[in-house]
């Protein structure tokens, strides 16, 4: 484990000396990646600071309500882009295609955003996770490998960039933000687009939403790592006696300790049959559940 307070001091030290006298603004999703560094870059240049939010309308829900709370005294900027990402991944079906589009897309939003108050750093929450899983070709991660060759900013600042996810977890204890953020679960920086697979759509969106607060209200007593929703596509069907061509979710719940390797969660046959009774009685479009038993590797935690 690294020496937090050694850390947290040269963190500081080296998003001041690199932003100098300038301005800088911050990605944040309102995870704890980027939430720890969000709090590091304030101490570091205080109101020469711009966190800024995008809203790509594939958020867990209630989210863009609880980053305006939580962030509402450091000058947030809100951006609502959920047309623009939506329409940008219209047709597409390739993961990897996905997660290229969502990155560059960030990366231009952030642009438009730091000219008009004219900063010329980007500072973001990349952990070492998401560079090895980029590099290696497992999946490219929107903040590394679908982050675009050119872009305009002077510089590009990731004082996470060596830590894993329990490493951050320590720091933002350290640093006395919230547990509701020291202990959330991580959700991927493309969000809901790659817990679908194939085509992302408005509808496809709102019913793995749906389906993923079901899970977390159920499993909110377990102790994992992470556990959440899947839209895998269609399957046949029966409601009301009637043959019905609907959705299936698969349910992902895993224990790891930095997210590189995975076990699925046991759990008990009454709360699965819960689970699924509930995402398929509450979820009209929905007429299967499964629940994923693949550890990571072969599998990887998220489906795409």
């Amino acid at each position: 484990m690294i020496d937090i307070k050694k850390f947290v001091e040269n963190s500081i030290k080296e998003i001041r000396n690199r932003v100098k006298n300038g301005k800088a603004i911050i990605a944040l999703s309102g995870g704890v990646d980027s939430s720890v560094c969000t709090v590091l870059a304030y101490k570091a240049i205080g109101d020469r600071l711009t966190p800024v939010f995008v809203d790509t309308g594939l958020l867990r829900a209630g989210e863009p309500e609880r980053i305006k709370n939580t962030f509402k005294d450091m000058n947030l900027t809100f951006i609502d882009a959920k047309d623009e990402f939506f329409k940008a991944l219209k047709g597409v079906i390739d993961p990897e295609k996905k997660r290229k589009i969502i990155g560059e897309l960030f990366v231009r939003i952030f642009e438009k955003i730091a000219e008009e108050v004219n900063a010329e750093y980007l500072i973001q929450g990349t952990i070492y996770p998401d560079i090895i899983e980029s590099v290696g070709g497992i999946k490219s991660h929107h903040n590394v490998g679908g982050f675009p060759l050119t872009y305009k900013f002077k510089d590009v600042i990731e004082p996470l960039r060596d830590l894993y996810k329990d490493e951050v977890r320590a720091v933002a204890r350290y640093l006395g933000l919230p547990k509701d953020i020291c202990e959330r679960e991580p959700f991927p920086g493309p969000g809901l687009a790659v817990r679908i697979v194939g085509e992302v759509t408005p509808e496809k969106v709102e019913i793995v939403r749906k389906a993923d607060k079901i899970v977390e209200e159920e499993l909110k007593d377990y102790k994992k790592w992470q556990a959440f929703a899947v839209l895998i596509g269609k399957s046949t069907g029966v409601k009301g006696d009637i043959r019905v061509y609907g959705y299936t979710i698969a349910i992902r719940a895993v224990n790891s300790r930095d997210g590189m390797t995975a076990d699925p969660l046991e759990i008990e046959y009454s709360k699965l049959r819960k689970i699924a009774l509930r995402i398929t009685n509450e979820i009209p479009e929905v007429v299967r559940v499964v629940y994923d038993i693949t550890p990571k590797p072969p599998a990887t935690i998220e489906f795409e």
